[in-house]
C-alpha cells in the first residue's frame, strides 16, 4: 500500500502533486561541485518525503517544504544551504546573502562536527599531526 502525499500550495495558489524528481534537481544543483557524497541527495529526499507522509493534510505550503529542504541542506554543506536559500529566498542584494550568512555563523556550533572540514582546516590539521 503507498501512501498518498499532499498536494503541495504555491505561493501564486496553484496546487499541484509532489514531484520528487523536482526535488532531487534542486537539492542536485545546491550540491553540485561539492565535497558531498553521492548518496547525501538521496538522504536529503528521503528526509522530506519522510516529513511530508507524516503530515495529515491534503495540503503543505511549498514554503514548507522549502524549510524542510534548507534545514536538510544547513546540517549537510553550509555552501549548498546558502546557495539554496539564495534561489527560494529570492535575495536580490549583497545585504541579503551576509544575512543568511550572518544567521549560518550563529548555528554553526550546533552545526559543527557535522560537516566535512574547510581545506585549510584540514591541511592545518595533517600539519600538526
Amino acid at each position: 500500500m503507498e501512501v498518498k502525499l499532499p498536494l503541495v500550495a504555491k505561493s501564486d495558489g496553484r496546487r499541484e502533486a509532489f514531484d520528487e524528481r523536482k526535488l532531487r534537481s534542486g537539492v542536485e544543483r545546491a550540491l553540485q561541485k561539492r565535497p558531498v557524497a553521492g548518496d547525501a541527495v538521496d538522504s536529503v529526499v528521503r528526509e522530506v518525503v519522510r516529513q511530508l507522509r507524516g503530515v495529515n493534510e491534503r495540503e503543505v505550503p511549498s514554503r514548507l517544504v522549502g524549510e524542510w529542504v534548507m534545514t536538510e541542506l544547513k546540517r549537510l554543506d553550509q555552501v549548498a544551504y546558502v546557495r539554496f536559500a539564495s534561489v527560494y529566498r529570492r535575495f536580490e542584494d549583497v545585504q541579503a546573502f551576509r544575512e543568511e550568512i550572518e544567521k549560518l555563523e550563529k548555528d554553526l556550533p550546533e552545526l559543527e562536527g557535522l560537516q566535512l572540514p574547510l581545506l585549510g582546516e584540514l591541511r592545518q590539521r595533517k600539519k600538526s599531526s
